[in-house]
């Protein structure tokens, strides 16, 4: 019999803006590569796993889908007993999803409990088209594995000599024997090598040598030239990768047709996307054995998205919290009712916490083995987050890129998104751990009166002293050791502002001293450890000593208001300003030789989060011709109501939203017209539906962390970095695990591999960010 589901229910097969969520589950990982497969709903292409938790089942029934195509993926047995072969000149083979996998396709309706003939006319094409349709995770890769390249004048204004075909037998450099990594000058045709690169690539920097005497600016990687099109241009002048749109033009000029072409090299996004997966974090012991894999609940990896290594990092660390277990491994919980669990932050939380806690999914990945006779486990193939990558970054100009982002920005991002969602009873918001209460005295050092004042945050800075050791022969740059406490107490220390009082009216200035209020159940701690050459921020490595035992914080509390003290008098006529700038970031940037004026337009345009971003902010507008005016901000009224209903409404107006609207008063401080600039920065963001449930938690407010002493700390995890620049080289994290002994380990979280840590000392020395647990 005829299913009558399939007559009455319009099918179309997916566009290619259309998201296929045929590779995981939208509410769990369960994926295609389990024994009963993945259903992919046929008429929004929602992945739904088929197992013990039957998504796909609930998918059905509460959007009243029946239709589904199940899709098992089998991986084809490989022996590899020997190393890869080497790239040859010959042409780069692409291995395809055929040659790894089978694959098996089944339709089926739900309501029915059948079968279908995925060969009918009306079948066929809707499956066809899911099984060639971009996945959601291949969409994020494509993105990742291409740089935001762009042309130059040098490009647009290329005046090439006089034409001429180039000899064909020319392979090699024309100063010296390589015959690879050759780049062709589109100006005059000369063939030069270019400069050593990652990977063992040779290279003696002939083709930068001729730029520099020619000033020829352009040239192209012969091995990189595609038939499609790409290929590796330089731009010597601009000393960036640029794009050529005539490329095929240019290379015709010397006689290369660009459609006879094959690629017989690496790109140089291809290598440089392989240098950051490469960063030395050692996964050897000291005599050379592999650092042991580990498997079983808490120790699940994390794939690695094309530079997402920073995101990875901090989502172990996160969830190695009991807070943030206690609130997203809840598999006792039903998921929220939504129409899109792909596009629903609360789901894609639960479900990351229930894959990474588990451990149902750490497991050795035995698709592929090394040879029949070894005896070796192969490290577990890990979880791809990329739905959740994809939330935490939307309608974020930087966290929406594939490119390499600052590890501890990201965290700030996410506590943020996490604070402002919903944590319906019983639950609680887990990012509360990290609150807590800094005192700010002020005494003036005429008249002897104090003001108190205090900020809540949820971590602080501490900059790291930098002091170069003696080099020594063979060995790159040394920096002095530091201690933690040693940071603390600069942080803490007592300075002199020029400040003059409200009281009597002296203009010798203040002592300042910034203590704790109040400390927190998790104490997180950046450690910045940058300096400044040549107008460029550059990362060090100088070692932080932290010991793995309680040490306590109990000096840092203020104690706050003492009888014999004498307050300054209210400034009566001073409003709060509408904008405080990041005092660290300020001082920061001053002490690089920027005017005050200038710092504080570059943090409020940037959101007032750290000196490097504020920094390139300025470098990119310093032409302005306001850039030395004082910065003004329209304050709201009253105060400061950034959801007034007349603001929402004149927003409205335009076209906006309500929860948009609110949401982009209170991103703004209520100004309407950063209100709208806001908007259109930010177009896929959803905007604040929960303006009840906001006020209601303000009234029942509790006061950030605890004063209660003792206020005892313990190292509990460090994210981890290598490299120049925060923005590039590579994260990790090492957590300390109670594994099967009833003292806790480090362990080694590099993406999706897992291992037992090596060497403890050297990970400290690339310290990031700290978590500290209070303990009693």
């Amino acid at each position: 019999m005829a299913c009558p589901h399939l007559e009455s229910v319009s099918l179309t097969p997916p566009t290619p803006a259309q998201s296929v969520y045929r590779e995981d589950c939208t509410q769990c990982f369960d994926s295609i590569d389990d024994p009963q497969g993945l259903d992919v709903c046929l008429q929004c292409f929602n992945g739904g796993c088929v197992g013990l938790r039957t998504h796909s089942q609930l998918h059905h029934v509460t959007r009243s889908h029946p239709l589904a195509l199940n899709i098992r993926r089998t991986r084809k047995r490989v022996i590899k007993d020997e190393p890869p072969t080497k790239m040859t000149k010959l042409a780069i083979a692409a291995e395809t999803e055929a040659d790894r996998y089978d694959v098996t396709t089944a339709v089926k309706c739900h309501e029915c409990a059948t079968e279908l003939d995925k060969t009918t006319p009306k079948l066929a094409p809707i499956v066809e088209g899911i099984l060639k349709a971009n996945t959601f995770s291949r969409q994020e890769e494509v993105k990742a594995w291409e740089q935001e390249l762009t042309s130059c004048e040098h490009v647009l204004l290329l005046q090439q000599q006089e034409s001429r075909k180039l000899q064909s037998h020319l392979g090699h450099c024309s100063q010296c024997d390589l015959n690879e990594n050759l780049w062709l000058c589109l100006e005059c045709g000369n063939l030069g090598c270019g400069r050593a690169q990652f990977g063992g690539v040779g290279g003696n920097s002939h083709g930068l040598a001729h730029a520099t005497e020619s000033r020829h600016a352009l040239a192209v990687k012969l091995g990189s030239i595609s038939p499609e099109g790409t290929a590796d241009v330089y731009c010597y002048q601009c000393d960036e990768e640029r794009v050529d749109g005539d490329l095929a033009t240019h290379l015709a000029h010397w006689g290369i047709i660009l459609s006879d072409q094959v690629k017989t090299e690496k790109s140089l996004t291809e290598m440089q996307i392989e240098q950051n997966l490469r960063w030395e974090f050692s996964m050897t012991t000291e005599d050379g054995k592999e650092l042991k894999p580990l498997f079983g609940p808490g120790l699940t990896g994390l794939k690695n998205l094309g530079n997402s290594c920073y995101l990875a990092s901090i989502l172990q660390c996160l969830f190695d919290l009991p807070a943030f277990q206690a609130r997203y491994n809840i598999p006792e919980a039903d998921l929220p009712m939504v129409s899109d669990p792909a596009q629903d932050l609360e789901t894609q939380l639960r479900k990351l916490g229930d894959g990474l806690v588990s451990g149902r999914y750490s497991k050795p990945d035995s698709d592929v083995v090394a040879s029949e006779e070894s005896p070796e486990i192969p490290y577990q193939k890990g979880l791809a987050p990329s739905m959740l990558k994809h939330l935490i970054g939307r309608g974020h100009a930087e966290f929406s890129t594939m490119r390499q982002q600052d590890a501890f920005e990201l965290l700030q991002h996410i506590v943020k998104l996490i604070t402002r969602s919903q944590h319906p009873a019983p639950f609680t918001d887990p990012t509360q751990l990290f609150q807590f209460v800094m005192e700010q005295r002020l005494q003036c050092l005429s008249c002897k009166k104090v003001r108190y004042s205090s900020t809540e945050q949820d971590s602080i800075f501490i900059d790291v002293p930098i002091e170069k050791l003696p080099a020594v022969e063979g060995e790159g740059k040394r920096y002095k050791p530091v201690t933690l406490k040693q940071c603390l107490d600069n942080v803490t220390a007592q300075e002199v502002v020029e400040l003059t009082c409200s009281s009597c009216g002296s203009q010798d200035g203040f002592a300042k001293r910034s203590l704790f209020q109040t400390f927190p159940t998790t104490l997180v701690v950046n450690a910045r450890k940058m300096t400044v050459e040549n107008w460029v921020p550059r990362k060090v490595d100088v070692p932080v000593l932290v010991g793995d035992e309680p040490f306590p914080l109990d000096e840092y509390l203020s104690s706050g208001l003492q009888p014999s003290e004498e307050l300054l008098p209210e400034e009566e006529t001073t409003a709060t300003p509408a904008f405080v700038p990041n005092e660290a970031a300020l001082d920061g940037l001053m002490a690089m030789g920027f005017p005050r004026n200038r710092c504080e337009k570059a943090l409020h345009a940037t959101g007032n989060a750290d000196a490097n971003t504020a920094m390139e902010w300025l470098f990119g507008h310093m032409e302005d011709p306001d850039i030395d005016e004082p910065l003004v901000i329209a304050t709201a009224a009253a105060g400061g109501d950034a959801a007034d209903p007349e603001k929402i409404e004149m927003l409205g107006a335009m076209g906006f939203g309500a929860p948009q609207a609110r949401k982009a008063l209170k991103e703004t401080g209520g100004d309407v017209e950063r209100a709208v600039e806001w908007l259109f920065n930010h177009p896929d963001d959803q905007g604040d539906f929960n303006e009840a449930a906001e006020s209601s938690e303000k009234k029942e407010a509790v006061p950030a962390g605890s004063a209660e002493l003792p206020a005892n700390f313990q190292l509990q995890s460090i994210v981890c970095h290598k490299g120049t620049s925060i923005h590039t080289g590579h994260y990790v994290a090492f957590i300390r695990k109670l594994l099967d002994t009833t003292t806790p380990q480090w362990v080694l979280f590099n993406d999706e591999k897992v291992v037992e840590a090596g060497d403890v000392e050297e990970m400290k020395k690339t310290a990031y960010v700290y978590f500290f647990n209070r303990v009693a």
